[in-house]
């Protein structure tokens, strides 16, 4: 790459409340970037004009995070646009609450395939594709600490995906490809608030030392660091929760 191109980042669920937050620091640091969106090609459509209109290079990639050709055509595509990908950034996820004993089955097939599932699609997909001196940023949660009640499949997938990236890590010698998760606390984002009662909300919102929950944009900051400057980390999981655990 010349001076003058840009490094090329991959957002899944680049129109999720933390996944824009990236998405915006990234283009912010020079990055171009690829927006993906699993349903929300409005908002993914209208976040590229956005990027677009302010002298920024963006574009929109559809596709289920969990199906290998949807994923591969999405980095075709950004390899296509801006001829490279250094870096990717996997937020897409759901999360779906619950007690263990009564958790519906078939409703943990679904977690598991976006969370689990779609982790290790995307980051096989980064494996192969990732220019060499890049990164690859998964996304775990910091209740893998905290192991409160009701989060037990949501925690369950969330930890197969920090086992999964930080052997990735060691799997990726010799390219100089860093490879980290990023274990966020409660943040203030649409997941959370449709996730939650108000009760639980007000609790959380009080439990960390620094008592409120975290902002998407200051998840974001972490995230840009390992994208960009933070080289020396690799093979970690990085706990960004105002102190939480």
């Amino acid at each position: 790459m010349s001076n003058n191109t840009p490094r090329v980042a991959l957002v899944t669920g680049g129109t999720g409340g933390i996944g824009e937050a990236v998405v915006d620091a990234l283009v912010a640091d020079g990055f171009a970037v690829g927006v993906h969106y699993a349903g929300n090609k409005a908002k993914a459509d209208a976040l590229v004009e956005k990027i677009t209109t302010a002298g920024g290079q963006a574009v929109a990639v559809g596709g289920d995070v969990a199906d290998e050709h949807a994923m591969a055509a999405a980095f075709d595509t950004v390899r296509t646009a801006f001829g490279g990908i250094d870096v990717v950034i996997n937020t897409a996820g759901i999360m779906v609450l619950g007690p263990i004993a009564d958790y519906d089955l078939d409703q943990f097939d679904q977690i598991v395939r976006t969370n689990l599932r779609g982790a290790f699609v995307v980051s096989q997909l980064a494996a192969r594709h990732v220019r060499d001196g890049g990164a690859i940023i998964n996304f775990s949660t910091s209740v893998t600490r905290t192991q409160l009640p009701k989060y037990g499949p949501y925690v369950a997938t969330k930890a197969a995906v920090e086992g999964l990236t930080l052997i990735l890590a060691r799997e990726l010698r010799g390219r100089d490809i860093t490879v980290n998760a990023v274990a966020p606390g409660p943040t203030a984002t649409p997941l959370f608030f449709d996730s939650n009662n108000e009760q639980t909300i007000a609790a959380l919102t009080n439990v960390t030392p620094l008592e409120r929950l975290g902002r998407p944009e200051e998840i974001a900051t972490t995230v840009a660091q390992l994208a960009g400057p933070a080289r020396w980390v690799n093979g970690q999981t990085v706990f960004v929760n105002g102190g939480l655990a």
